[in-house]
């Protein structure tokens, strides 16, 4: 495997696939339980590819994914560029301080047919051996607020 470069070492903590389960709400939407796998890796390059599926809890069918790029720019800032294939696409700025990724969205595109999105708001941290992670979103004409949080352990 490719060393990592040397502006990712600030997300190094993220590096490796991680399961576990979250429970979203909206007020649009019935309250859901889920499973999550996420994955974070590199190629030795200046990013930290990403992906995450999820599953319904009870059935097991697909529920959601994402996939994108963190782009760390020095002195504890990051980009993340994320796509969904919902027809929705993500660019969120913010910091990564200590085990911590803090990141609000500077622009929200979709598809036509996509549910219109406004603004989203991500939080991922390691707590001990938990990594959790949040996301707040404002769609389809309401303000921006919690929709999902979950909590992931290690796989690799």
């Amino acid at each position: 495997m490719a060393e990592l470069h040397p502006v990712c070492a600030p997300l190094a903590f993220l590096l490796g696939t991680w399961q576990g389960t979250g429970a979203g709400i909206y007020p649009t939407i019935e309250d859901f339980s889920y499973i999550e796998e996420a994955s974070f890796a590199h190629v030795g390059k200046p990013f930290v590819a990403y992906g995450q599926k999820t599953r319904d809890a009870d059935t097991g069918l697909p529920l959601h994914a994402e996939a994108g790029y963190l782009r760390p720019q020095g002195d504890g800032r990051v980009e993340l560029v994320l796509v969904q294939p919902s027809g929705i696409v993500e660019l969120l700025e913010g910091t990564v301080e200590g085990s911590t990724v803090q990141l609000a969205s500077t622009a929200v595109l979709g598809t036509a047919s996509a549910k219109p999105v406004t603004a989203t708001e991500r939080r991922i941290w390691l707590d001990g051996d938990v990594l959790r992670s949040s996301v707040a979103m404002a769609a389809v004409g309401r303000e921006l607020q919690h929709h999902v949080v979950s909590e992931m352990y290690r796989l690799s």
